[in-house]
């Protein structure tokens, strides 16, 4: 459920001038010992005190069912808030919240209905994004408006994922295996679970039910059957969370970007039965173990949730150290960062002698550079070409520590999809 609000009356602002101009009729009456101005003030002070006769009380939490649609920056928001029978629809005030980052592309439009308040909201994505959607805002209120009660609502926030389609190709790709030898690994289910990969003789601790009978019999000594894995390899997303030279507000909306297509290519590769591990590198180190499967989803993805840019950068080479305490040495590793100072260059260097060979997918701050208005056309046009050619720059510098996917078109991973398919393996599916 969502945090409730303060119970109890509140006072709106239509309370306050009530009091007020009551008690100037009052001043006035007393002063000229006229009893017309005394009259004209009674109503107006016990308007809100009359209130206490039509409140509803304390009301159980309201039921709310709500749902999220739309594709790429499109979202729709539709729900339903259910009302007691002691309450009027007409008497309640209901507040779509927008989360930050998104726009309106209509006004919300509320409906009420007998015992019913329907609501419908559409928004637009300027980039992609992974946020959470606040409960609607409910209040009671009297017919004149001078006293308020907050309702809960019993629901929790709605997550929201927006991330460019191209990240479910993700899953085709077959990833290196943290162990070279395909032979010497085991399925982990028991059984004959993937495809068959070859016999070898049998030691203790093997299954029964992986025993080959036949060779048994034929050769006289034990043999097993060894399968390929089922997953296509083990990945590990690291995000560099840490500030950066280009503002509070721009690593905000790359952190954003970042933590969107994070989740997306978590997605990807847990619904291939990979295994996905994640690294927050802030001031410290957050580290999610490899896992796999829906819980291991939804970990990420309240990791993603909760994070923000670090206030506070910590040492390079203590995102690197980190990293072999809980993971193995030569995973596939997805970097994201926008590589907009030395140090997050520099932190590819670490991470590569550390046994993580990183794979860069670089969110370029370019898209989001805004020249002033008041500038002639093309100063505008220079101020762009000139941040487009540093970009290149820092793109280039980092290519020699490690393969960059310059992410500047936010609605498309097109080129991180394909670099991925070239250079982890081939497509598992024609």
């Amino acid at each position: 459920m969502s945090d409730p609000p303060e119970s109890g009356l509140r006072p709106t602002g239509r309370t306050w001038v009530c009091y007020g101009l009551g008690g100037a009729l009052l001043v006035v009456g007393v002063a000229a010992h006229d009893p017309l101005p005394l009259f004209a003030a009674l109503p107006l002070l016990l308007a809100p005190i009359s209130v206490l006769l039509i409140d509803p009380g304390r009301v159980a939490p309201l039921a709310l069912s709500w749902q999220e649609a739309g594709s790429e920056g499109t979202i729709t928001l539709d729900g339903t808030i259910d009302l007691p029978a002691s309450i009027d629809p007409r008497d309640i005030e209901t507040t779509v919240n927008r989360p930050a980052g998104l726009s309106d592309r209509s006004p919300p439009r509320v409906a009420r209905e007998p015992h019913r308040i329907r609501f419908h909201a559409e928004w637009s994505a300027r980039e992609p994004v992974l946020t959470r959607i606040p409960a609607p805002t409910v209040r009671w209120r009297d017919v004149m408006r001078l006293m308020q009660r907050p309702l809960a609502v019993d629901t929790e926030s709605l997550p929201l994922e927006r991330f460019p389609p191209e990240v479910t190709r993700l899953g085709d790709v077959r990833l290196q295996r943290t162990i070279v030898l395909p032979g010497d690994n085991r399925s982990r289910a028991i059984g004959e679970s993937g495809e068959f990969f070859g016999l070898r003789a049998a030691v203790p601790g093997d299954s029964p039910r992986r025993i080959n009978w036949r060779a048994w019999a034929r050769t006289g000594r034990r043999y097993v059957n060894e399968f390929n894995l089922e997953r296509t390899g083990d990945v590990l997303l690291f995000v560099d969370a840490r500030p950066t030279s280009l503002g509070p507000e721009v690593d905000h909306r790359l952190l954003g970007i970042s933590r969107a297509a994070a989740i997306g290519i978590a997605s990807a590769f847990l619904h291939e039965k990979a295994r996905v591990g994640l690294a927050v590198f802030g001031e410290f180190v957050q580290i999610l173990p490899l896992a796999s499967g829906r819980a291991q989803r939804y970990r990420i993805r309240e990791t993603l949730l909760g994070l923000d840019t670090s206030p506070v950068s910590g040492p390079v080479e203590r995102g690197a150290v980190a990293l072999r305490r809980r993971f193995p040495a030569g995973l596939t590793t997805i970097v994201f960062s926008p590589l907009a100072d030395d140090s997050s260059r520099t932190l590819l260097v670490h991470l590569r002698r550390r046994g993580y060979p990183p794979i860069v997918l670089s969110p370029s701050p370019v898209g989001m550079m805004e020249p002033g208005a008041s500038l002639p056309p093309m100063d505008r046009e220079l101020i762009l070409r000139a941040a487009r050619l540093v970009r290149r720059q820092q793109v280039a510098r980092a290519w020699r520590d490690a393969p960059v996917v310059d992410w500047s078109d936010y609605w498309s991973l097109s080129g991180f999809t394909h670099f991925l398919e070239q250079g982890l393996g081939v497509r598992r599916r024609s």
